[in-house]
């Protein structure tokens, strides 16, 4: 799909197996058969980036935050909110923000909204020391690291143990995200999952980075992981080793961040390892679940030419849809533009709700196996 239109009245690009091309799933998929408009004024990939960061509507949403103590010590932060469910369909939606995001950002606010109003069950999956999650160990989250997504679709799955999990993921968390899909492989309790604004090859990702305006992004992402370690700097006095805390507390870019604190957490020699090992293009080949990934040509910080085009291609289990315009968590377009919900939306529901109509008429389902003390409750409240 795709063709030869105005660019500003251009269909989606769908890419996938011929097979999957052909199939019950994405033909009732009628998002992708209607032109992408760009809200006018709004094609430069910068202006609709920044716009959507700064005039997206923020819906008003309650939340039960319940906080796992994870096997190691660290904590991560469920946001379950506090909406009525008229009709449940009995699925159960995990979502993962970007980098230092969380609950309180527009973009989760808006999809997660939606998803209730269409019966699902929902939670805001927070890292570490994310939207104010505890930070109790002297580790916070990475690209690589996929444990805490692990223990929490366990967690999630044992409270609902009669429904489908499906998760979506924006940005780092849909890089996460991915990397969990490929690990898991044939033995993912997932039922279907959605990838948006992947950066998927964080070397390219990380080049892009330090050009032009980006560095604008760069240096705001930068701030927001600063002001994390300072919120906590207590934790890593006197942690020796190979980290560099005081180039971590004053970094200036993302990658300063990771080169003093990120990749030596992990377990990397260097950074650019790190982002080398992370970038969940290679994990698309092992990837054996429905996977939806959506992509913006422009996007100033997940670089269109780092998309594993080819390996979605053939990999029946993946589907690749990509719009002209869109920025980096912007995509302002679509029935509520300029100032509600992103385009994607009504597609990623779309796409979901298809799954599990085709599901629900296999009574089974692959369920995580939970261990006695893989996690505990430590903390419920309302906020």
């Amino acid at each position: 799909m795709g063709g030869g239109a105005s660019p500003k009245n251009r269909l989606p690009e769908v890419v996938g197996s011929p097979g999957l091309l052909e199939g019950e799933l994405v033909k009732s998929l009628s998002e992708v058969r209607k032109p992408y408009k760009p809200f006018p004024l709004l094609t430069n990939r910068h202006v609709e980036t920044i716009f959507a960061a700064f005039f997206r509507s923020l819906p008003n949403i309650k939340y039960r935050r319940e906080c796992l103590r994870m096997a190691d010590g660290g904590t991560v932060a469920l946001d379950w909110p506090l909406l009525d469910i008229d009709n449940p369909v009995g699925a159960t939606l995990i979502l993962l923000p970007g980098l230092t995001g969380g609950s309180d950002d527009t973009y989760v606010r808006h999809l997660l909204r939606r998803a209730c109003k269409h019966g699902w069950n929902v939670v805001v999956f927070n890292s570490r020391g994310c939207a104010d999650s505890p930070v109790t160990t002297p580790q916070f989250y990475s690209a690589s690291f996929t444990e805490d997504l692990r223990q929490v679709v366990k967690h999630v799955g044992t409270s609902f143990p009669t429904s489908r999990l499906y998760a979506a993921g924006w940005s780092l968390g849909a890089n996460i995200l991915v990397r969990y899909l490929g690990q898991e492989g044939e033995h993912c309790p997932l039922s279907g999952a959605v990838s948006l604004c992947n950066p998927f090859d964080l070397v390219a990702a990380d080049k892009d980075f330090h050009k032009g305006f980006n560095n604008l992004y760069d240096k705001a992402l930068a701030r927001g992981l600063r002001k994390n370690i300072k919120k906590h700097a207590a934790l890593f006095t006197n942690i020796g080793g190979e980290y560099n805390i005081p180039k971590a507390t004053a970094a200036k870019s993302v990658r300063d961040f990771d080169d003093g604190l990120t990749r030596v957490s992990f377990g990397y020699s260097s950074v650019d390892d790190y982002y080398y090992d992370a970038s969940s293009a290679h994990s698309i080949k092992d990837v054996k679940i429905p996977l939806l990934c959506i992509q913006a040509e422009n996007d100033p910080i997940a670089p269109a030419r780092g998309i594993p085009r080819a390996d979605i291609e053939v990999n029946q289990n993946c589907l690749l849809v990509v719009t002209l315009f869109g920025g980096h968590l912007g995509w302002v377009a679509g029935n509520e533009a300029p100032f509600g919900c992103p385009w994607t939306d009504p597609l990623v529901m779309q796409y979901l709700e298809a799954l599990e109509n085709l599901q629900s008429n296999q009574p089974t389902f692959q369920r995580a196996a939970k261990q006695d003390g893989d996690v505990e409750t430590v903390s419920v409240e309302i906020r």
